[in-house]
């Protein structure tokens, strides 16, 4: 019989091909196109910052403006080994160019349009042939100017693979073997779905590339549109990806990218042996996304969310205060994170007699124990009720009103029986509360005096 009863008990996955994995982040260059933001130097070498403190292998961005090429600079400055700073640029020899005019720079991606939207409409190209051409030249100037290549094929999944793409990817590997063929779901009709193939399985295309065409490096980069993206980057791997192509937060147009904090935790907590990346400064990188660049994160997205480790239900509440691995399915200090316990209309005595433990705490400065059936906390109890039964309240109750009802029911009540040598009544326990510095009186809102 097993027991499941810590995180430790569970069993890891295995990557069914056991290959090595790595990720290359975007955030800077495809997640820097998010419409309603602006990435200045500093941010992007902020965030290359924390890249370097998880451990991400790649960083690809654009070369075109002087901000581009100053933070560039200032990456490589630093003198980190990873992540490494690549290129990106439109398949012609002037983007190139401009790749390579840009010291410290020994890799490039290379966009190649493959859906007939993008060939006809995009580009205005008279015929796949053309487009064809056109990519196969530009990868040939790359690789005779000494850059590792990255094919960015784009659309794949809106894409006439068979008759078009794979012919065109056979090309690119003869004339570079090494090149990585990156999958571009580019607006997210990719599946992670085994049994389906032309144009949208993700896991056939990235069979064919390795079976077929003898790919040695193939990256997705999946966009969410429906929200697949981590789904279909996860299948990548499955299948023989070696690389996935995220963004942190999931930023970019429209729906964004696969998000990156998603894709580290699956792959640290979930799969066999895999370690060699540090999570720790995941909610600080993201308080920084939220704070500096301006990014609205959810307060239910996972990993990053407030709400996260953030406890209010009773029967959860109370799961986690016994066991934590009951409702929480990390810990949260995996991802710099803190646990909270919420007093709301949903939370039972177990979390609130928590809240006022702590409360007693700090004013006494000794460690207290109270029983879940003391009166005073039952009474803080029906207060708090009442104000969610008669509707008047709509956020859940603060440390700082907590702290006022500990000092009602806790302390002030004994300073009555003590002057009046007698227990205070009942009904005297909730008015007539005296007022000043040294007691909070209980407003029926969301603030305390």
């Amino acid at each position: 019989m097993k027991e499941y009863r810590d995180y430790d008990d569970l069993p890891k996955i295995k990557l069914p091909l056991d290959q090595e994995v790595s990720i290359s982040d975007s955030t800077i260059r495809d997640g820097a196109q998010m419409p309603g933001i602006v990435m200045k130097s500093s941010h992007k070498i902020q965030i290359y910052e924390y890249l370097h403190q998880i451990g991400i292998e790649k960083l690809e961005s654009f070369v075109y403006n002087e901000r581009d090429r100053k933070a560039i600079k200032l990456m490589l400055d630093r003198g980190y080994e990873f992540p490494e700073v690549t290129g990106w640029a439109r398949a012609n020899p002037k983007d190139i160019d401009t790749v390579l005019s840009v010291d410290g720079i020994e890799e490039t991606g290379i966009l190649m349009s493959v859906s007939d939207p993008h060939i006809f409409d995009k580009m205005g190209l008279e015929s796949r042939e053309a487009a064809e051409e056109k990519y196969l030249t530009a990868l040939q100037y790359a690789v005779d100017h000494g850059l590792r290549t990255r094919a960015h094929i784009e659309d794949m999944t809106r894409a006439d693979n068979y008759g078009f793409v794979y012919p065109l990817v056979e090309k690119i590997l003869d004339i570079d073997p090494e090149c990585t063929i990156r999958i571009c779901d580019t607006i997210g009709f990719g599946v992670p779905f085994s049994s389906v193939d032309e144009p949208f399985g993700i896991p056939a295309i990235t069979k064919y590339l390795i079976d077929e065409l003898g790919a040695k490096n193939i990256e997705t980069h999946c966009h969410d549109d429906f929200g697949l993206a981590v789904a279909n980057s996860l299948a990548g791997y499955w299948y023989g990806a070696n690389w996935s192509n995220v963004t942190f937060l999931g930023i970019g147009e429209r729906a964004g990218n696969a998000e990156m904090e998603k894709l580290l935790l699956f792959l640290s907590r979930r799969i066999e042996g895999f370690d060699k990346y540090k999570l720790d400064s995941i909610i600080e990188f993201s308080n920084f996304m939220q704070k500096e660049i301006g990014i609205r994160v959810p307060r239910n997205k996972s990993v990053v969310g407030k709400n996260v480790f953030a406890h209010e239900s009773g029967i959860h509440a109370a799961g986690v205060l016994k066991n934590p691995f009951t409702y929480e399915p990390y810990p949260p200090e995996v991802v710099g994170g803190d646990r909270i316990f919420l007093v709301g209309d949903s939370s039972g005595i177990e979390v609130l007699r928590y809240k006022v433990q702590d409360a007693l705490n700090e004013l006494m400065e000794v460690n207290i124990e109270i029983g879940k059936n003391d009166k005073r906390l039952r009474a803080i109890q029906d207060d708090i009720q009442k104000l969610y039964n008669s509707e008047k309240r709509v956020s859940c109750i603060s440390d700082e009103e907590i702290m006022a009802y500990v000092k009602k029911y806790f302390f002030f009540q004994k300073i009555v029986e003590k002057q009046m040598n007698r227990p205070v009544e009942e009904d005297e326990r909730s008015e007539d509360i005296p007022q000043g510095p040294e007691y909070a009186k209980v407003r029926m809102h969301d603030t305390v005096e």
